[in-house]
């Protein structure tokens, strides 16, 4: 939660973006959904009954469709890979500039090696999740609710299973990521020591040169 307020607080000054998106991949979860039921009327209008012209007729307005849906959702990737970005970018610079107003003390407490690795692979982290967010988790709800409403339009109580299914599978997803925070927070640890080793290795190279030198 407190990385999704730290994401929703830097989508503001996006919001013209964020629309497009949104209607992006409204386009796309509709397109999806009816190529299904054009499918369906292919084969049972066309295929069935030996209707050369109707099959043709499907089969290209299918062919547009999956256009249409590739289109769709190339430029929804594009359009929340620049949001995305545009949010690391604000991040990394507001992060830098609160370093640039540590005292030396603060700067010491921290260390190098674990600033660098905030302003670098923790905002690449972000912008990763950001992406992700976007792209996929804004289409997933749209999607889901397209397909139970196809699904009890076609058979009600087939349809039931899903929402029987639907809370089992989000109960994983979540178990799943709260399993992989603690994993998370000791991969940054580490990243921290193998920054603060390589600079201490960078460091001692100049000190073995000098010497050399002398």
């Amino acid at each position: 939660m407190t990385l999704l307020r730290l994401v929703a607080g830097r989508l503001r000054p996006h919001r013209a973006l964020l629309a497009s998106l949104v209607l992006l991949q409204l386009v796309q979860t509709l397109a999806s959904l009816a190529l299904p039921a054009l499918n369906a009327g292919v084969i049972d209008h066309g295929v069935l009954r030996g209707d050369t012209g109707r099959v043709l007729t499907g089969g290209a307005t299918m062919a547009a469709v999956t256009l249409l849906q590739g289109a769709a959702a190339a430029a929804a990737t594009y359009t929340g890979a620049r949001i995305a970005m545009g949010v690391a970018r604000d991040l990394r610079s507001e992060v830098f500039r609160r370093v640039q107003d540590f005292s030396a003390r603060e700067r010491a407490r921290f260390g190098t090696a674990t600033l660098v690795t905030r302003v670098t692979n923790d905002v690449q982290q972000i912008q990763t999740f950001t992406v992700l967010v976007l792209t996929m988790l804004v289409a997933a709800p749209l999607l889901c609710a397209g397909g139970l409403a196809l699904a009890l339009r076609q058979d009600v109580p087939l349809a039931l299973v899903l929402l029987l299914f639907v809370p089992v599978m989000t109960g994983a997803v979540g178990t799943v990521v709260l399993r992989m925070r603690p994993l998370f927070r000791g991969m940054q640890e580490r990243l921290d020591r193998v920054g603060r080793v390589l600079r201490e290795q960078i460091t001692g190279v100049r000190v073995v040169r000098a010497f050399v030198r002398d």
